[in-house]
């Protein structure tokens, strides 16, 4: 009996691990966007936490040089926290709840 439960155990464990795979293959495809400055500053990122594309109001350029770059560290350091959330959420479904609280490398 402990034999047929372990097999079954290792099979779930492989079904894991291909979906994990195919969701990690995945988060290049997932954008999230963030803003700050009521928008002055937008900052697209993508689920393997990469800044995409930084977009600059002309009139935040008007700001102090420190105003601007708060700005920019804010909306950047927002959208790198989404992008971290929403891939874990993902990586979670994948993984049936397994992983759930476990923080996966790279993510």
């Amino acid at each position: 009996m402990f034999k047929g439960n372990m097999s079954k155990l290792l099979k779930q464990a492989q079904e894991v691990q291909k979906n994990i795979e195919a969701v990690q293959n995945e988060l290049s495809d997932l954008i999230v966007d963030a803003d700050s400055g009521g928008g002055m500053i937008q900052v697209k990122a993508n689920g393997k936490q990469e800044i995409l594309e930084i977009n600059i109001d002309p009139e935040a350029l008007d700001e102090e040089k420190e105003m601007l770059e708060d700005l920019i560290i804010s909306a950047v350091n927002k959208a790198l926290s989404k992008a971290q959330e929403e891939s874990q959420e993902k990586m979670n479904a994948a993984a049936g709840g397994m992983v759930s609280g476990i923080k996966i490398p790279g993510m």
